[in-house]
């Protein structure tokens, strides 16, 4: 349980910083945020396996590079359950912030792992 809210938490902090790189991309408060995290690992547990599934011939043609196209389409629908306080103007920002998004949670998720094990 620890582990998923660090997990919201960080990708929380990604969001806004992809909203801060990109004017197109908007996230009103750090609450919003949260709230954007938490219905996109709903949507990623959900519908992304049946995404993944159903486009899985052109994702392995692509090596995986597809795969990013489905986290675009996550973001996507989860700016439209969020509404007003989260805008993606353009699904062409969304592929770019779903890779900024992948990039920086990968370094934050080293950074927390690196420091976790060191302090112990």
């Amino acid at each position: 349980m620890t582990r998923w809210v660090l997990s919201l938490i960080l990708n929380a902090v990604a969001l806004l910083v992809v909203a801060e790189i990109f004017t197109g991309f908007h996230v009103e408060t750090f609450g919003v945020a949260i709230l954007a995290s938490l219905i996109l690992s709903i949507l990623n547990v959900i519908v992304k396996p049946i995404l993944v599934l159903l486009t899985l011939p052109i994702t392995v043609v692509s090596l995986g590079l597809f795969l990013f196209v489905i986290n675009a389409i996550t973001l996507m629908l989860t700016q439209s359950l969020i509404g007003s306080d989260f805008v993606i103007e353009s699904f062409g920002l969304a592929v770019i912030a779903a890779i900024v998004i992948s990039i920086i949670n990968l370094f934050l998720n080293k950074l927390i792992k690196d420091t976790i094990l060191t302090s112990k």
